[in-house]
């Protein structure tokens, strides 16, 4: 059967706690899951849990496991159950012929079932100033972007109530002189176990019935937040240096208005005790149908649920082709991906130098003592990455970034940052967010990309930086 005329078994639209789940369970059945687990629209790989700290509450981690190594460790199983993974968004789906077409802007897909884990984006507030502030002291990620020296020995502040909300309060205490949770309300939605470990933090303070009405700062950053007692009406300046959204989560659903049942509020309806949605052969798991638990081990289970009911489903009709791959034997399946096993050669790539370990000839290094001896002594053009440890995109832009190191590889140098070892780099290269990858050529800055972009990007700043 040739690519073009080929039908999948099964699609899975994501890569969080569900959609990695699923690929597993589809794997272990034979049944070679197509898994995309996006990119950039609705958050990054491998879903919310790349952007928190400590995991305290999944199964079988007494110690707890962090967000991004739970994620790594869930993709390395999906793909050694011979999941095939693409680093992309899905950019148009159609249910209303069968099979189903897929497509992102590098292929399109057709399959007999689908199972969407696209789970739910971080919500903003909009606020008057927040255009302006944006990246200069305003976040939607304390875990991703605390460690930044901006927010250093200031006062922050964190909005919200949740789970989330605590654990972000918490977490900047580390970094901050102080932090101040505005809540709503007189009670907070978190955890009892949260509420505790806030209320009773020296560093923490909360404020109840409190809202945020608008974002002030100089020409360089912000400097408060003006807040609201919505019992009394008094509006007054906290002085700050960090504001941080925790305020819930709008799902990702967009792509199937008119074609799947959604509720009021945009969560994908699905039937009572099932992951079975309106549409027969496509099935809905994770944060994406659940605007009640919204938990890591929730997310896994529906996406149990959803494998196991498409292969029941594809059985029944007659549709399941079984894939029998190398993983039944314990080894590592022949069509692993890229993605996967640059990761790993990436991370390994990267060690860090001194004054007798550096070596001008090699193309990747990390650390302060590399940084400042390629800068005078480079005649390549010299990628600086910023990274930190907590940063869930970071991760993401990792087999990214390798693939262009190997296409550049004499023509680069390429120093890996971390803004906690290393702070004093990160404040004089005025890094405000991680990721960030600044290009020097002859001592000057000549290119700086935030966030996590495509590669023809970082391509293209390259290829105009090399004459």
């Amino acid at each position: 059967m040739t690519e073009q005329n080929r039908v999948e078994n099964v699609v899975i639209i994501g890569s969080g706690p569900a959609g990695f789940t699923a690929a597993i369970y589809a794997g272990r059945a034979n049944l070679k899951p197509v898994v995309f687990e996006g990119f950039q629209a609705g958050g990054i790989p491998g879903g919310q849990l790349m952007t928190t700290t400590e995991v305290e509450n999944f199964p079988g981690f007494p110690e707890g496991i962090t967000g991004p190594q739970l994620m790594r460790d869930m993709k390395a199983q999906a793909v050694r159950w011979g999941a095939e993974l693409y680093t992309e968004d899905v950019t148009f789906v159609d249910l209303s012929q069968r099979p189903f077409v897929v497509r992102s802007d590098e292929r399109e897909i057709r399959t007999h079932s689908l199972i969407i884990a696209t789970g739910a984006t971080a919500k903003r507030l909009h606020l008057p100033g927040e255009d302006i502030y944006w990246n200069r002291g305003m976040s939607a990620c304390a875990i991703c972007d605390g460690a930044m020296p901006m927010f250093k020995g200031v006062e922050l502040v964190v909005i919200g109530g949740g789970d989330t909300a605590c654990e972000e309060a918490t977490y900047l205490t580390k970094f901050g002189s102080h932090v101040h949770m505005l809540v709503r309300s007189n009670k907070m939605r978190a955890s009892k176990a949260m509420q505790d470990r806030v209320l009773n933090h020296p560093k923490i303070t909360v404020h109840w019935h409190t809202e945020a009405v608008e974002v002030v700062g100089n020409d360089l950053r912000l400097t408060g937040v003006r807040i609201r007692n919505n019992e009394t009406g008094e509006i007054r300046e906290l002085p700050a240096g960090g504001l941080f959204y925790a305020i819930g989560h709008k799902p990702n659903t967009d792509l199937f208005k008119g074609q799947l049942e959604l509720d009021e509020t945009g969560y994908i309806v699905t039937r009572p005790g099932s992951v079975a949605t309106s549409v027969e052969g496509v099935f809905a798991a994770g944060d994406v149908q659940d605007h009640e638990f919204r938990q890591a081990i929730t997310a896994a289970g529906t996406g149990c649920m959803a494998a196991m009911l498409a292969e029941r489903w594809l059985s029944e009709h007659g549709l399941a082709q079984e894939f029998h791959s190398l993983s039944e034997s314990h080894s590592q399946p022949s069509h692993a991906t890229a993605s996967e096993a640059e990761s790993t050669v990436e991370e390994a790539d990267f060690t860090e130098s001194d004054e007798d370990g550096f070596d001008l000839s090699k193309t990747c290094h990390e650390g302060g003592y590399a940084l400042r001896r390629l800068y005078h002594e480079s005649d390549r053009l010299i990628m600086v990455k910023y990274t930190a440890p907590t940063c869930g995109p970071c991760h993401a832009l990792k087999p990214i970034l390798k693939k262009i190191v190997d296409e550049f590889q004499d023509k680069l140098h390429v120093v890996e940052i971390d803004i906690e070892k290393d702070p004093e780099i990160a404040e004089a290269g005025g890094v405000t967010g991680t990721p960030t990858v600044q290009f020097f050529k002859h001592k000057e800055l000549v290119a700086q990309l935030i966030g996590v972009k495509p590669k023809n990007q970082y391509r293209e700043v390259i290829q105009a930086n090399l004459n």
